[in-house]
């Protein structure tokens, strides 16, 4: 079973991800871990140590993400690892999503608590 912390930074919370979400259980726990999300303006969905990806779980990236959309949630990957990313093109849904660069990240983390803004 995977690994899901929740950071919340002001209006946005960061979902991080480890392991493999493989098994329905997983694609659920991801999902209850997102949807819970209601006060976010943005989540972004960490998948860094994520190692595996099943087709479960794509469709349920599809799923949050719609869910996201109707709840006026920006919804974005972060740094999805290489396994992912190919899992992702493989069933042609890598388009669907917008994967948040490191700079998109660090502006989204500046504009979501001060604290995080780079100094100019």
């Amino acid at each position: 079973m995977p690994s899901i912390h929740i950071d919340n930074v002001g209006d946005m919370a960061v979902v991080e991800c480890e392991g493999r979400l493989v098994r329905s259980e997983d694609a659920y726990k991801l999902r209850d871990a997102v949807t819970a999300q209601t006060s976010a303006h943005v989540v972004v969905l960490d998948l860094t140590e994520v190692h595996a990806l099943g087709g479960g779980a794509v469709g349920m990236l599809v799923y949050l993400q719609r869910w996201a959309q109707e709840n006026d949630i920006r919804f974005k990957l972060f740094n999805p690892s290489r396994s992912v990313r190919e899992k992702l093109e493989h069933t042609n849904s890598l388009s669907e999503f917008k994967i948040a660069s490191l700079d998109e990240m660090m502006a989204l983390l500046g504009r979501a608590d001060p604290r995080y803004a780079l100094a100019s």
